[in-house]
């Protein structure tokens, strides 16, 4: 029994050492410990030997038991450090060969020119304010001097979702809304840059698209503050030598107003295509805070006054960009995007 342990171990070492794989590994195990290997068939054998000699072969079959398993895990090891080595030398990289490009992405031309007037109005002193756009008719027209059946309304193509909840049209609610908050703190000073959305669709109007709203309340703002400071803004986006020019217009929300024109950027204020040969482009509307949007949001119209502004980011993207058709900000072709 002694010499037929002996050689069931021989054979074993012989049967792992041939092993090339996880397969044949558990193969061999099954075969020499499994239910019916033979190991287990040569340890049932133990009950015909003489109770005397039980104890002496059953210490040497638990040893060749144990070797067998020790050897069987060594080899799994081994297996196993030879397959990582192969993977490794498989998918080994050579540092010295140059690097695979990376491509990078491109700023969006409407993200270049928001984040360059949101510099030029922080350096002027204002801050950033925001607002949903999901608006409430009360805060998009009401607060704003616009009430319900004023014809004005009718100029801004309102996507309404009922009849008290629509799409901002304008940025405008941002400037309500934050001097019903602030009311009655002084000074404030805000720009509400955003989306807005009107049923407008063509080469140079887009159902959605960007808005910036300015705004200043104070104690002794004046008209030749509201011009200060836009000719501060369009010098610093078009250049030193950009002129500007106010034209009297109207605007519900705003008392006195003005269309806001800058020297031609094409031709310099010499009279171009693009100018339509007058010199000058409309760039944004303007005015003085109408008494009314004041006393709506908490402030005294009597102790306070303000100027706002708004125009649109496209617009501000196109003339500085030279762009003459606003789709090509929402077709997301890498011909025209990579160009910024």
């Amino acid at each position: 029994m002694l010499q037929e342990l002996e050689e069931i171990w021989n054979q074993a070492q012989l049967a792992i050492a041939a092993t090339r794989s996880l397969e044949e590994i558990e193969a061999t195990r099954v075969r020499f410990l499994g239910r019916k290997g033979r190991l287990t068939q040569a340890l049932r054998k133990m009950a015909t030997l003489p109770a005397a000699q039980r104890p002496l072969v059953g210490q040497q079959a638990n040893e060749v038991k144990e070797r067998v398993e020790r050897a069987l895990s060594e080899r799994v090891a081994l297996l196993r450090e030879e397959a990582l080595a192969r993977k490794l030398e498989a998918e080994a990289v050579d540092v010295t060969l140059p690097g695979q490009p990376v491509m990078l992405g491109y700023r969006h031309p409407l993200s270049l020119v928001r984040e360059e007037i949101e510099t030029v109005f922080l350096g002027l002193g204002f801050s950033i304010a925001e607002g949903p756009e999901v608006e409430l008719d009360y805060y998009n027209f009401e607060a704003l001097n616009l009430p319900k059946g004023h014809p004005a309304r009718d100029m801004q193509d309102t996507f309404f979702i009922s009849e008290e909840v629509l799409l901002r049209t304008h940025t405008s609610p941002v400037q309500v809304r934050t001097l019903e908050r602030l009311a009655p703190q002084l000074p404030v000073k805000i720009i509400a840059p955003g989306k807005v959305y009107r049923r407008d669709d063509d080469a140079t109007h887009s159902p959605m698209f960007h808005q910036v709203e300015g705004l200043a309340v104070d104690t002794n703002i004046r008209f030749s503050d509201l011009k200060g400071v836009l000719l501060a803004f369009v010098q610093e986006m078009f250049g030193p030598e950009t002129r500007l020019r106010l034209r009297p217009s109207y605007f519900p929300f705003t008392e006195p107003s003005a269309e806001v024109d800058i020297s031609c950027v094409i031709c310099g204020g010499e009279g171009c295509r693009i100018c339509k040969h007058t010199g000058w482009l409309e760039i944004l509307g303007a005015g003085m805070v109408h008494p009314r949007v004041l006393a709506v949001s908490g402030y005294d119209p009597e102790k306070c006054r303000g100027f706002a502004f708004g125009m649109g980011i496209e617009r501000i993207a196109m003339l500085k960009y030279g762009i003459n058709d606003i789709r090509l900000f929402f077709d997301n072709d890498l011909r025209f995007l990579s160009q910024f």
